[in-house]
């Protein structure tokens, strides 16, 4: 034979030739890619649904069904009023009047009692009363009201109720929707962009339809503001020290442990701990945003820590070599070299931890941060502290508990602004780290 021939001879383990074994370990790898491709349409699957079952739910609590009503009170009708014992009712009794005539005039004849407005609209007495003593040079002038309609009528026209479903009680009847159809007709009840929702604080179990996390929101910043002004520089501090200058021993040992221990620790363990510490010994207040970022920077301080470490770990020993080597100071070296370069991944971490305390639930429970105590906006920066409040996910909480339909409707839209709020902190974090970020 001659070389030619014995060079064009497969040999038996060549590179070139694929025997039965590589050709398993190559089908094994295209199956396990498979298999991860499968695992991610999977994920992708379950997240799409996820976000349309919260998108379908929650968007109707942004709007709502408004009665408009164009209503003009006289100076003698506001003494006459105000002359009476009962002066809601004859507010309301004018109210109706108003109304009356609106649907004269559109040549509708529909018959109803006060009690179907009341039913409609809850207590208009009340709100007409307040409006013209707030605003006395309106008497005489024609307003417009744009007034919210009750539950059970905004269900009526999202979906929620129908004619077959409804039963007669003190908060619908059938022939209500007689006369909520001519209204409709009339041009007097339209769906509006519900603003009261994202303005709003909490109402009563019997009101679904003026609730609002407004007020929950202001809540929820004050204690990120505490959340972020102690544990940063806490957990930076703590961290530069354990990853710097530290010595390696077994006390440094037991409080690194410690520390991813508490990071596993539920939040409730937290809860408990805040109340017990800041309300029960140190008699600050309950319910209040300083007490519930003080429980939440708890918290969190693991979290910022230990990304903080990873952080300073990633730095490349070289730059401190170099640092020394010019005859900086270990700290010249920390603070001046090696901190810069790990801000980017401390950054995110600590808006990670921020996103993961703005969505805590149970601690804020125990503490008394429930949804029904948020009634009313602070009067300013330091009651905005110490004030009782509650926060997003607490009312949020507050909503699903509840048996109207209309308050869990109210949930799922709170969970649309809540989700806003992270994605919005998720996304800062990775712009913080793609501007600062530095390649090696």
């Amino acid at each position: 034979m001659t070389d030619a021939s014995m060079n064009s001879v497969p040999v038996k383990g060549s590179l070139t030739t694929l025997d039965a074994r590589t050709k398993k370990r190559n089908a094994a790898e295209k199956r396990f890619k498979a298999y991860g491709l499968v695992a991610i349409m999977i994920g992708l699957f379950f997240l799409v649904v996820l976000a349309v079952s919260i998108l379908r739910s929650g968007i109707p609590a942004f709007t709502q069904a408004e009665v408009r009503v164009e209503f003009t009170l006289t100076q003698a009708q506001f003494d006459e009023a105000e002359s009476q014992m009962l002066k809601t009712k004859a507010y309301e009794n004018l109210f109706i009047a108003a109304l009356q005539s609106q649907l004269e005039e559109r040549s509708l004849d529909v018959s109803f009692d006060p009690a179907a407005i009341e039913r409609l609209l809850g207590k208009t007495g009340s709100t007409i009363r307040e409006y013209f003593r707030n605003s006395p040079d309106q008497i005489g002038s024609t307003v417009t009201f744009n007034l919210a309609a009750s539950s059970r009528v905004d269900g009526y026209f999202k979906g929620r109720v129908s004619r077959d479903t409804v039963v007669d009680s003190r908060f619908l009847k059938v022939t209500d929707l007689d006369l909520v159809d001519a209204l409709v007709d009339a041009g007097i009840v339209v769906t509006a962009f519900n603003w009261n929702f994202l303005t709003g604080s909490d109402s009563g179990v019997d009101n679904p339809g003026g609730a609002g996390i407004g007020v929950s929101v202001i809540g929820s910043f004050f204690m990120m503001l505490v959340v972020l002004a102690l544990s940063l520089p806490i957990g930076v501090a703590a961290s530069i020290y354990l990853e710097e200058f530290a010595p390696q021993n077994w006390f440094t040992d037991l409080i690194e442990v410690n520390i991813s221990n508490l990071a596993a620790v539920p939040s409730i363990v937290f809860g408990i701990l805040g109340l017990a510490v800041f309300i029960q010994f140190m008699h600050l207040p309950q319910s209040a945003p300083l007490v519930g970022g003080l429980v939440l920077t708890l918290m969190t301080l693991p979290t910022i820590i230990i990304s903080t470490r990873a952080s300073l770990k990633s730095v490349p020993p070289s730059i401190r070599e170099a640092a020394l080597g010019v005859g900086a100071s270990k700290m010249q070296t920390v603070f001046h070299h090696v901190l810069p370069l790990a801000a980017p991944g401390i950054l995110t971490g600590t808006i990670i931890g921020l996103a993961q305390a703005l969505g805590e639930t149970a601690p804020l429970l125990l503490i008394g941060m429930v949804g029904f105590i948020a009634r009313a906006y602070p009067e300013g920066v330091v009651s905005g502290f110490i004030d009782p409040n509650s926060a997003m996910p607490a009312q949020i909480y507050t909503w699903a508990s509840r048996a109207d339909p209309g308050f869990y409707e109210k949930a799922w839209g709170g969970i649309i602004i809540l989700l806003i709020f992270l994605l919005t902190m998720n996304i800062i974090a990775i712009i913080l780290r793609r501007r600062f970020e530095r390649r090696w």
